[in-house]
């Protein structure tokens, strides 16, 4: 009996002795140790798992290890020598980490389960930091991809205007002679090269001297014939017997001294184009000869019966009213359809007066080169003449005023007394800007003669108060937001008048 009571007391010495040096072991282990008994309480927390979770561990703890634990049904894997250990990652309390739980038997047989911890919230901090980079980086980078896409769209669609813009003005350097870049003459173009390129006839319309000729050659220059010929007609200017056979040709006999065939200018110019001015003012008979030219394609020679077919695009121009001609039986319902079916309205100089600085300064340069002159100044004083000026005769009388100006001044620039304005195109307007009323009685409508007074009089007020539109509006006694659609109505540029122009 003492050899066994000496036996157990060795064996138990041996299990202290283990068990201390086992403690010993898991104290000096920098992981987190927790033993958890199959009760849910807390047998063991080695100084590393104390100092995360405290000495005492909450019930949140307990739970968290309960819920990532291997579970306490594993006796059979136990006794059978195959202890399972599995390493993941969870949060414990509110700190994340890497664990491995272990299932085992404990001296006495009662069931436990040890975990294994160790903190890495270092590392999901810097996984966190590392997913938000990235996350911000793909956001960059989409968001620098999007801009790039609007960019390219921008850049395309800026070039196909530009390529427009190419394509409406590659000729004017060569053919467009117009001068101006209002709104108005902008419109004119973009019409011009939109039409150019079919082979349908065009009417110009437009008072005398606003440039019709200059339109069709723009016209003739940007279309599909610039290659084929051109020839122009002054309807008025010729004999209407003599015009009927200088376009359509004659037969030999049709008439005393035709001794032999003439071809007509349609035949000559077949394949091209026929500029046809001042077209209100033919006679009937060539009224029905050039509608047949439109309606089939064919002319007919003076004294002659066969058609001959020709393929001619017609610019006509007109400063006649053609609705009122055909109103009072003067001109062809059926030719003025078909000359209308393109429509240019050519705008009155009165109506673009911002392109007079424009067409002063081309005409003194062409003139001082043409009469050797050495003028290189224009007074403003004398701009703001020519801008209170109604323009009856147009482009054509501010030519040849400045025309004349340029021939008479005696230095180098343009003096008051070297302007004559043409008297017989109407009375002069006074520099104070006071509207010709004579002239439009008759020829305007009440209204559209106070439109020009109120014009006139905000244009004064600006030029007044030095382009402020605030001031003038004040002095006025009307709202500035009034005062703006006003202005806007009556193509008044606060900006212009600020520079004088």
């Amino acid at each position: 009996m003492t050899n066994s009571i000496l036996k157990s007391t060795s064996i138990q010495d041996e299990v202290n002795r283990l068990s201390t040096n086992w403690r010993s072991l898991l104290d000096a282990m920098p992981e987190m140790v927790l033993l958890l008994s199959e009760h849910h309480s807390v047998e063991y927390m080695n100084p590393s798992a104390q100092k995360h979770f405290g000495k005492k561990c909450s019930p949140k703890v307990v739970d968290d290890l309960c819920r990532i634990g291997v579970g306490f049904q594993r006796k059979q894997a136990i006794e059978a020598g195959r202890p399972q250990t599995v390493a993941q990652e969870a949060v414990i309390g509110d700190i994340p980490v890497e664990y491995s739980s272990v299932p085992f038997a404990g001296y006495t047989g009662e069931r436990l389960t040890m975990y294994v911890m160790r903190d890495i919230s270092r590392r999901k901090a810097r996984e966190e930091e590392l997913r938000l980079f990235n996350t911000n980086i793909e956001d960059i980078l989409q968001q620098k991809i999007t801009e790039l896409q609007e960019s390219e769209e921008m850049r395309q669609r800026l070039s196909r205007q530009v390529n427009s813009l190419k394509s409406q003005l590659g000729h004017r350097h060569k053919a467009d002679k117009m001068i101006g870049s209002s709104r108005k003459m902008r419109e004119l173009r973009e019409m011009i090269h939109q039409v150019a390129g079919s082979d349908a006839t065009i009417l110009i319309t437009g008072e005398s001297g606003t440039g019709k000729e200059l339109v069709a050659n723009l016209i003739k220059a940007t279309s599909g014939r610039d290659d084929k010929p051109f020839l122009k007609i002054n309807c008025n200017a010729i004999n209407d017997s003599i015009l009927e056979s200088d376009l359509f040709g004659y037969e030999k006999g049709a008439f005393t001294g035709a001794n032999a065939r003439k071809v007509g200018k349609f035949e000559v110019v077949n394949g091209g184009s026929i500029f046809l001015d001042e077209i209100g003012d033919i006679s009937p008979r060539m009224q029905a000869s050039l509608l047949r030219v439109l309606q089939n394609g064919e002319i007919v020679r003076v004294g002659g019966t066969e058609p001959v077919k020709v393929d001619v695009r017609v610019i006509a121009a007109t400063n006649v009213d053609l609705a009122t001609a055909v109103k009072e039986k003067q001109f062809r319902l059926d030719l003025y359809y078909r000359l209308n079916i393109i429509n240019i309205d050519m705008p009155p100089l009165r109506d673009r007066k911002e392109d007079i600085v424009e067409l002063v300064s081309h005409f003194v340069n062409h003139y001082r080169v043409a009469f050797k002159k050495d003028i290189d100044f224009v007074p403003k004083s004398i701009i703001n003449r020519l801008l209170l000026h109604d323009w009856p005769g147009n482009v054509r009388e501010l030519e040849n005023l400045i025309q004349r100006a340029v021939l008479m001044t005696k230095g180098k620039m343009i003096t008051e007394k070297d302007l004559f304005f043409d008297q017989n195109l109407g009375e002069q307007q006074k520099e104070n800007g006071n509207i010709n009323i004579q002239n439009k009685l008759g020829e305007e409508s009440l209204k559209i003669i106070l439109s020009e007074f109120e014009g006139e009089i905000i244009t004064q007020a600006l030029r007044k108060f030095n382009g402020n539109v605030a001031i003038a509006a004040d002095k006025l006694q009307v709202g500035k937001t009034a005062l703006y659609d006003k202005m806007k109505r009556y193509n008044i540029s606060a900006k212009s008048i600020k520079k004088g122009l």
